[in-house]
């Protein structure tokens, strides 16, 4: 089973507990943790800490990258770039 954690602006600890969560509770072997623009540093960070601090057993298993186009205020297409980790039990 897969579970997917999407990074915005709450605090980092938010994040980390919900990938917890997702690795305790649900029994996910893997958990996603995808992110876009400034929250892609906020990404590396719940993973380094979950990794790090929480559950040294888990790896990271697959990092893509990518880029998404959406539109701005004014309707004009923009490139936002994306980030996908993947971490496995």
């Amino acid at each position: 089973m897969n579970s997917t954690v999407y990074i915005g602006n709450k605090s980092i600890m938010n994040y980390v507990l919900a990938v917890l969560t997702q690795f305790n509770k649900e029994n996910a072997e893997k958990v996603i943790i995808k992110a876009r623009g400034k929250a892609i540093s906020r990404a590396v960070d719940v993973e380094e800490m979950v990794k790090n601090r929480f559950l040294p057993d888990v790896e990271v298993k697959e990092v893509k990258l990518g880029t998404d186009q959406i539109k701005n205020e004014e309707g004009k297409l923009i490139n936002i770039s994306t980030i996908e980790i993947v971490l496995s039990k």
